[in-house]
């Protein structure tokens, strides 16, 4: 479509097809906000919002008008921006409101009421920019991860995949991945011409290769830890200090504390960003034996906490603590005395030493759990693909058969498409775009 189409009378064009809209930018009031239209209808509502034409690109002052009766709506800038160039492959229309809340109203009402359009759902522009071929899988779930981003590392390592690093990585993979299939299915259709290379062994260590460098991506921190937080468990016997260390961690009040024991009878959990990283901190029942079958379960709880978690805070005598893989060992009340547990963080809730010295060493661990800087991390379904093209390759480089290892590369490859979108992942689509606003 040529650019000067948007200097036309659109009101006599034939409407048909789909077309969304939606407001985009903040909850009113608002000193501006911006309502977005895509779709086929793009051109024809603006039209029947104000008649005289626009150039297209170029934001120009325009009074908008009600359809129904041409009473005026407010005065705005517009922005007209033909297809295929825009950020949905499709026409797209802005128009910059005052941000009262009437007012926007007043335009979603007016733009309601005409023939081909609806408000769009959550996620959709987007969607349609994945459709359109203009962002694969992967950019789309880094823009959601950015939408969604409250910590400096959320932001950056989304940023990193909005702007296609993970995309790059993987089209440098795939090159690999056609390359050795061409070199596969050339031996199996022509293995009798002299031209065609033969060398299973040296394919072999190709795919090994490759299998192990995507493999040492599986093996970097996930980004649900960076996106839900690193779970951190507070442990130990009753009256330790659990609950007072919990509050004075995440700087408020957050769980009843008591000197009596059995107090906390159930998880407690409190979100928190330590020192820019994401952290979910639990509080936990008191480990010990007891009959009240309320703080059985309380019990139970905690212990089923401390599996999951990535970080333990133990706050009993060293040798009760749990086997975990990462278990600091923490001294509390050590204003009153030191108890002599080695390799403890001595803390204190009321006077020296505080609990500085343990901020730092669990900053320290949660870093470890974390993805580092901006460094690319893969999401679930994104790890579930890419494992099983890695188990695909680690059988392929077994294989002495041209034809089995053709079809593991083959099996690999479609695996590894469902991370861009390349292949059927409709059931994925679905949870990707739902988690974006309206009018994303």
């Amino acid at each position: 479509m040529a650019d000067d189409a948007f200097a036309g009378d659109w009101r006599g064009q034939a409407l048909s097809g789909n077309t969304i809209f939606a407001l985009s930018s903040g909850t009113p009031p608002a000193a501006i906000a911006i309502i977005r239209i895509s779709g086929p209808h793009a051109r024809s509502a603006l039209a029947q919002l104000t008649p005289t034409p626009v150039v297209p690109r170029i934001a120009t002052l325009r009074a908008l008008r009600d359809p129904a009766d041409a009473s005026i709506l407010d005065t705005a800038l517009v922005l007209a921006m033909p297809a295929p160039a825009t950020a949905t492959g499709e026409d797209i229309v802005e128009l910059h409101l005052h941000g009262g809340r009437a007012i926007v109203a007043a335009v979603e009402r007016a733009l309601a009421s005409l023939l081909g359009l609806r408000p769009a759902l959550p996620g959709e522009f987007t969607r349609r920019a994945f459709a359109n071929g203009l962002i694969d899988l992967s950019q789309a779930q880094g823009l959601a991860d950015l939408l969604a981003a409250e910590t400096e590392g959320q932001r950056r390592a989304a940023l990193s995949m909005a702007e296609g690093g993970l995309r790059r990585m993987l089209d440098e993979w795939r090159t690999s991945f056609v390359a050795m299939s061409a070199r596969c299915e050339a031996a199996l259709d022509f293995a009798d011409e002299a031209d065609v290379p033969g060398d299973s062994a040296s394919l072999r260590t190709e795919v090994m290769a490759l299998g192990m460098m995507m493999r040492g991506m599986l093996e970097r921190p996930p980004a649900e830890r960076l996106r839900d937080g690193v779970r951190v468990v507070i442990a130990g016997p009753p009256n330790a200090g659990k609950s007072t260390l919990l509050n004075a961690i995440a700087g408020r009040d957050v769980a009843i504390t008591s000197p009596l024991p059995g107090t906390t009878r159930d998880r407690i959990e409190a979100p928190v960003i330590l020192r820019g990283l994401p952290i979910v901190l639990t509080d936990t029942a008191g480990l010990r034996e007891t009959a009240d079958d309320v703080e059985l379960l309380g019990i139970e709880r905690a212990r089923r906490a401390m599996v999951s978690a990535d970080v333990v805070l133990w706050l009993g005598d060293p040798s009760d603590a749990p086997s975990h893989a990462c278990v600091l060992q923490v001294e509390p009340k050590a204003d009153l005395g030191a108890r002599g547990w080695a390799n403890a963080v001595r803390t204190s809730a009321v006077g020296e030493p505080g609990i500085g010295a343990l901020l730092d060493t669990l900053e320290a661990l949660v870093r470890t759990v974390l993805p580092a800087g901006d460094a690319l991390a893969l999401h679930a379904y994104q790890r579930a693909a890419l494992a099983i093209a890695v188990d695909a390759l680690d059988r392929a480089a077994g294989l002495d058969d041209e034809l089995l290892l053709a079809e593991e590369l083959r099996l690999a490859l479609s695996a590894f498409d469902r991370i861009t979108g390349a292949a059927d992942v409709e059931h994925v689509l679905d949870q990707v775009f739902a988690s974006f606003c309206i009018g994303k």
